[in-house]
């Protein structure tokens, strides 16, 4: 799948939204790229799983032994690139604010993890997820997501994959261009704080 297709089914999806955004980082941008709605339709979902998975490395892909991704925006991919690679996949959730497994979910001393996320702004949540991966015993051999937002700037530690890679300006709460800062604000992801 090429750049163009990919974002051809953002804009399909109405998933690719221009005003004013918060983004989980704290940033600030003219531009969100909403995931959950290009991954509501489930053939939409599993293409661009698919084709995230055929960019991944042949020998990476023999090496994962489960999916995991952070909650809530990686979920669905991950639940579907656990399809695509033929592995488990299993999500993180902040109850009281940092990652950790529920709901029975395990990783096994040594079992090589594959992290996926939808997008990536700074890589704050992945390496948070990483984190939590690696206390519980697993080894994240390397992390994907549906959009690099950093324009491949992003350092997780570990061998990173996107299925796209955009730019976006983004700015600091006291950068924000007087034509933004004109539009009032609204923060669409799932972080909160």
């Amino acid at each position: 799948m090429t750049e163009d297709e990919v974002l051809a089914e953002f804009r399909a999806s109405q998933a690719l939204l221009e005003g004013h955004f918060v983004l989980s980082s704290g940033r600030h941008s003219a531009f969100y790229l909403q995931c959950a709605r290009v991954l509501m339709d489930p053939e939409r979902a599993g293409r661009l799983a698919f084709a995230l998975a055929q960019k991944l490395p042949r020998d990476l892909r023999g090496q994962v032994h489960k999916v995991v991704s952070p909650a809530m925006g990686g979920v669905i991919v991950g639940h579907e690139m656990g399809r695509a690679l033929g592995v488990e996949a299993i999500f993180l959730e902040r109850p009281d604010g940092t990652f950790e497994l529920r709901r029975g979910f395990t990783v096994e001393p040594g079992e090589k993890i594959l992290m996926v996320e939808d997008v990536i702004t700074t890589g704050l949540s992945s390496r948070e997820a990483i984190k939590a991966v690696e206390e519980a015993g697993g080894e994240v051999v390397a992390a994907a997501a549906l959009v690099d937002r950093t324009g491949g700037s992003v350092d997780l530690g570990v061998p990173f994959h996107a299925l796209v890679t955009i730019n976006f300006p983004t700015y600091a709460k006291n950068e924000v261009p007087a034509d933004l800062a004109a539009i009032p604000a609204v923060k669409p992801g799932s972080r909160k704080k």
